[in-house]
């Protein structure tokens, strides 16, 4: 009776252990799911994030549980799960943002400001919209939700468990991912700002020219024409650079960050 009493106790023992092991992890996987790509979006129910998460925290839970036990204070590290979560999730947000960020350049750039404005709770101008469901559907036919495991499972090794990283490296990291992103940003949108530049040009060459003509009349439908035209040539190389960004990062997320 007593040995059987004992296996009991050791195994509510190990029980316990993983209970807490699978609410830290689920601390981290749920931040970071609260600002996943496609997941995330207000459209998704909630039941649907946290059924996601909850099947992400099956997956990491028993990869990184060997680094999340003897933790010095639970209180601590599960703030520090928190925080780590935001962080990956802000990563993989900036994406997103550098999609949209794009659209409102090429909107800048052509007559697109008001096509397809309105198709999603958070105003986009131009093709905004459209780059942002095109890159959602590339990525998740590409596998997104076993990236995002192999990408939390890789995040305890730059982010530990149980340690807050420095403010310092912490800042720097966020810094090189706004960076990039601008910079992906300004190179996705370089090819509808140089046809711009270049018709604009030439439409005042002509003007000059031709002062009786009414540029506007003929300008804008021509530039609305073209910026169709272009957008169906351009857009998938356009996907193709994101994604390639996109996959860079989440094989790497940590980059010369903390």
């Amino acid at each position: 009776m007593s040995d059987l009493l004992a296996q009991m106790m050791e195994l509510a023992g190990i029980t316990e252990a993983w209970i807490w092991v699978a609410a830290l992890v689920f601390l981290r996987v749920g931040a970071a799911a609260f600002l996943m790509p496609a997941f995330a979006d207000q459209t998704v129910p909630q039941r649907v994030r946290l059924a996601l998460a909850l099947a992400l925290t099956a997956i990491v839970a028993p990869a990184v549980a060997a680094r999340l036990q003897n933790l010095p204070s639970l209180p601590f590290a599960a703030a520090e799960e928190v925080l780590a979560g935001l962080v990956v999730g802000i990563g993989m947000r900036l994406f997103i943002l550098a999609l949209q960020m794009a659209g409102s350049i090429v909107a800048q750039s052509t007559s697109l400001s008001q096509l397809f404005g309105g198709a999603t709770p958070e105003p986009q101008p131009a093709i905004g919209n459209l780059l942002a469901m095109a890159s959602v559907a590339l990525a998740l036919h590409a596998g997104l939700h076993v990236k995002a495991a192999s990408l939390l499972i890789i995040s305890y090794d730059f982010l530990p468990a149980g340690h807050f990283p420095a403010a310092s490296d912490l800042t720097d990291w966020g810094l090189e991912r706004v960076v990039q992103a601008t910079v992906l940003a300004f190179s996705l949108a370089a090819p509808f700002v140089i046809a711009s530049v270049i018709y604009n040009l030439a439409l005042g060459v002509i003007n000059r020219a031709m002062p009786q003509m009414p540029v506007s009349l003929v300008g804008a439908p021509v530039l609305t024409a073209g910026a169709l035209v272009l957008m169906t040539l351009v857009v998938p190389t356009m996907l193709a650079v994101w994604m390639q960004g996109f996959d860079a990062f989440m094989a790497n997320p940590s980059g010369t960050g903390p």
